[in-house]
């Protein structure tokens, strides 16, 4: 195991050292998260790991722990959402990690009279973002805010938020950052669950039903390669699925890859796209059709 990577608290030192790093001709490769690693965290710090060295110099691979408050609506898991610094080092160290940007509260982050919003209009609207509202607002401001921070030549992104990784590659190409963005696949348990860091939320029995995310989308990947494209008879055979499990569908969608939009017919690459409640946890999942 890697020694545990440097924590810096200050953004602002951050900024410093980073801008100096690119200057110097040192590679830059970010992974942005909220904490509570996973492996599905890992994977993408791990490839940050590679891509750092992939040039002439040692790069840096670098990793920010913030549980960005402006990307949480009223009523949601803010206070709650999980949390453990010490143990995310840990996965950061065994991965390779340089340093984590990890700012103790929002004050680091946002000052008093922040002002200043990114929008990525046509990616935001419906699924997450027509169900929270604001919520990809906050997303695109807090990564423009990590990457002007952190000058990466490379940031990294899991598919498991699929909407956030269209945003944010939004974002980049019509505000013209100088950073290249990835998209990583979803790393799932052994039964097909997508990992993530509220899966922390539920009990053994919700755990259990909420494999019904997966399965609905695996079988519409099966449907899909046997031949159905009609859009209306995939969702609708998702949709049993869930409700067999007893799963408070919020959407089940298949979407263009690219804008978004939805679609009629399932052709090659479209996506499909899941929310839904099991008890009190909101879990999102989604998977490319054949």
């Amino acid at each position: 195991m890697r020694a545990v990577p440097e924590l810096v608290r200050d953004p602002g030192t951050w900024q410093r050292r980073c801008s100096a790093a690119r200057e110097s001709g040192r590679r830059i490769a970010l992974v942005p998260t909220m904490g509570y690693l996973h492996e599905g965290h890992v994977s993408l710090l791990r490839e940050a790991r590679r891509r750092a060295d992939a040039g002439s110099k040692p790069g840096l691979a670098l990793a920010t722990i913030f549980v960005n408050p402006t990307q949480f609506g009223p009523g949601e898991d803010l206070a709650r959402y999980p949390r453990d610094l010490g143990s995310d080092l840990e996965k950061c160290a065994a991965a390779g990690v340089d340093a984590v940007l990890a700012p103790e509260d929002a004050a680091r982050v946002y000052a008093r009279e922040h002002e200043t919003w990114v929008q990525a209009e046509r990616v935001s609207l419906g699924l997450c973002g027509g169900k929270r509202p604001g919520h990809f607002r906050g997303v695109a401001t807090v990564v423009a805010k990590l990457l002007n921070l952190s000058h990466p030549h490379v940031a990294f992104f899991g598919e498991k938020d699929f909407q956030q990784l269209c945003v944010v590659r939004a974002m980049v190409r019509d505000l013209d950052f100088d950073v290249e963005i990835v998209g990583m696949p979803i790393v799932r348990d052994g039964d097909g669950l997508a990992l993530s860091s509220r899966n922390a939320y539920l009990s053994p029995d919700e755990r259990r039903r909420s494999l019904s995310l997966s399965r609905a989308l695996y079988d519409a990947q099966a449907r899909s390669a046997g031949g159905e494209r009609d859009a209306t008879a995939l969702v609708a055979a998702a949709t049993e699925i869930l409700q067999a499990a007893e799963a408070r569908i919020d959407y089940v969608e298949i979407v263009d890859p690219t804008s978004l939009a939805p679609v009629s017919r399932a052709e090659p690459g479209s996506r499909m796209l899941v929310a839904a409640y099991v008890g009190a946890t909101r879990l999102i999942d989604n998977i490319m059709l054949p």
